[in-house]
């Protein structure tokens, strides 16, 4: 269980500083002890606003990443980057996105990162407040690379990937993490049309470490790139399968799918605790204190306080830091709105 009912959290990324998009774009200008010292600043801008808006839980707004999950290839062994976006002109979308090539066996010996960030949200953040470490599932990591002779279909990659990334979450487990994020939105983007049982087997296999050793969370959406989703946003054909996912917090987007099917927290909440996005990462709409409080009476129409926890969407990466404070610090103040209510 967790320390506190309603309890308010974030998925794991953050807006960047207009100053760290323009230094990512020109990092051969500066020297190593720059580029960490970039890092550190970066970090403690995501720490420092989420602290400011009064959340229970922060990350480091993986703000050494380029993405949510596209960082991790960087680790990989046996991948050729691809060179070019497949389509450079018309509306921003998924199809921008294309494959990197698998050239040789997928192998990470020097791990996946994330031990590294943590330790130094770790360094950086207050001491006593709950830390949160985001890492794609193993599912989602293999969506952006192709299949070949070797891995010929995106399980046959899935099944490569998951020894890494579970690997990376014992390490988490090691070095003292305590709330692992293992983010698996393309599950739930093809869970309509996929074996759902092979989902949650996958998932379960990936987690197993951490079980029982450290709070484990996963976040199921319908994409987030540029302000735009992908796949069918339903989560009735995940059910009753997902209820069996060895977590102990499961995430769903309901904000921005104007809360359509809050019925479901109810069958999960009875398994896990429930995170519901009340903040709706693709609008510019700020939502105030009023509007989350409302959202989260809804929520205790189906779930008990102390299964319930509140977040964004999704990870704010995508909407611009002068939104991600106001609608954060809204947020807060609308679930304390309601514990004063309790």
């Amino acid at each position: 269980m967790k320390d506190k009912p309603l309890r308010t959290s974030v998925i794991g990324s953050y807006p960047f500083p207009g100053w760290l998009e323009f230094s990512s774009q020109h990092l051969d200008k500066f020297g190593s002890e720059d580029i960490k010292e970039i890092q550190d600043d970066a970090a403690r801008v995501a720490i420092g606003d989420q602290l400011d808006a009064g959340l229970d839980v922060i990350t480091d707004g993986e703000q050494t990443r380029f993405d949510f999950n596209l960082s991790f290839y960087g680790f990989i062994e046996g991948i050729a980057l691809e060179p070019a976006s497949p389509r450079r002109f018309g509306p921003p979308a998924h199809d921008q996105r294309g494959k990197h090539a698998i050239v040789g066996s997928l192998a990470a010996p020097r791990g996946l990162g994330a031990v590294e960030e943590f330790e130094r949200l770790r360094r950086l953040a207050p001491k006593g407040v709950p830390l949160k470490v985001s890492v794609p599932g193993p599912y989602t990591l293999s969506g952006r690379l192709a299949t070949n002779d070797q891995y010929k279909d995106r399980f046959a990659i899935t099944q490569a990937l998951l020894p890494l990334v579970r690997k990376e979450i014992e390490d988490l487990v090691r070095a003292g993490c305590k709330e692992i994020c293992v983010d698996e939105p393309s599950m739930s983007c093809y869970g309509y049309k996929e074996d759902t049982r092979r989902f949650v087997s996958i998932f379960n296999n990936t987690v197993e470490p951490a079980r029982g050793r450290s709070r484990i969370c996963t976040h199921l959406c319908f994409g987030n790139f540029k302000g735009h989703p992908v796949g069918w946003r339903k989560y009735a054909p995940l059910f009753p399968a997902f209820l069996d996912l060895h977590a102990d917090e499961v995430h769903v987007e309901m904000a921005n799918r104007e809360y359509a099917e809050l019925d479901v927290i109810k069958p999960m909440a009875e398994k896990y605790d429930v995170a519901v996005g009340v903040i709706d990462v693709k609008s510019y709409h700020i939502e105030t204190p009023e509007q989350v409080a409302d959202a989260v009476r809804a929520s205790l129409k189906f779930a008990s306080a102390d299964r319930l926890v509140f977040a964004p969407d999704c990870g704010l990466s995508q909407t611009a830091r002068w939104a991600a404070k106001k609608k954060l610090a809204n947020m807060v103040a609308g679930v304390e709105m309601v514990r004063k209510e309790l």
